[in-house]
């Protein structure tokens, strides 16, 4: 499939899409836009593999288990888009213990394009030294897995840029590579990052908050990916809507705007840079 755009990074797996995933999916890609599905605990890594195999092409799978599932807390109803006509309930989320083997036999199906989304989350949780430990040995768990099947990751992090740029270095993992997804540091956070040789991927909220334009414009090109994180967080035009892979137009035309360049300029270069990252 000749794809124009890729969203590296969407939760079609998740329970906002449940009424009409596919739906979703197939009208994505009659827009030539391919999409990562991504997990963020066992049972979601799964779906997002299952997904993946049900399309021969434009769509593939990221396994693995993000730092909020680790311990139980509530999740809000208003962070979690709307699901059709109806609004998506809150839930109280259980805690999982990292198991290699279940994730290693998901990591191996050839859909399966990364390792993620993992990584450091202290907005949410992390408050306490056991909680911050717990998550830095997850995370150091899931490099391993990485490193182990040879595909790179997909890291989530929040209010943790410091903690995460050490525990990569530690753990070499430039080595494997991968990209911080919704990215939303500094100019120097970034510059931390792209030096271990990874990639950043930028989402919907550049399209409305003016904090990360400096990275937007700095960055190299063939080191920046676009993403919606759907169902969360959608782009001007549609702010208030349930986000959506096709939705990653509006963030490469902001990032084609920020940078002064054309349009298709960035849908080829962040297209080149996943096919290339992802092994697609």
């Amino acid at each position: 499939m000749d794809l124009k755009l890729i969203d590296i990074h969407a939760h079609v797996n998740f329970n906002a899409f449940r009424l009409d995933g596919d739906e979703v999916v197939r009208r994505t890609l009659a827009e030539q836009v391919g999409m990562i599905m991504v997990g963020s605990q066992i049972d979601t890594s799964r779906r997002a593999v299952e997904y993946a195999k049900r399309y021969p092409d434009g769509v593939w799978a990221a396994v693995g288990l993000h730092p909020i599932h680790l311990v139980s807390f509530e999740v809000d109803a208003s962070e979690l888009g709307e699901m059709g006509n109806k609004s998506v309930p809150g839930f109280q989320t259980r805690p999982e213990k990292f198991d290699h083997d279940a994730y290693l036999e998901i990591a191996k199906n050839k859909k399966t394009v990364a390792i993620g989304e993992c990584g450091l989350d202290y907005y949410r949780v992390g408050q306490s030294h056991e909680e911050k430990t717990l998550q830095h040995n997850t995370l150091r768990e899931q490099i391993r897995l990485a490193r182990e099947v040879k595909k790179p990751l997909i890291i989530h992090c929040r209010n943790a840029y410091d903690d995460l740029y050490r525990i990569l270095q530690e753990e070499q993992a430039g080595d494997v590579g991968g990209t911080i997804h919704f990215f939303v540091g500094s100019w120097e956070d970034a510059q931390k990052f792209l030096s271990l040789g990874f990639h950043l991927s930028f989402t919907g909220v550049i399209t409305f908050a003016r904090n990360y334009d400096e990275v937007v414009k700095k960055a190299p090109l063939d080191r920046i990916m676009v993403e919606t994180d759907a169902p969360y967080v959608a782009p001007v035009p549609h702010r208030g809507k349930r986000n959506e892979p096709l939705y990653v137009k509006d963030i490469a035309i902001k990032v084609a705007e920020l940078r002064g360049i054309s349009y298709e300029e960035v849908a080829h270069a962040t297209t080149q840079n996943a096919g290339v990252l992802f092994k697609l």
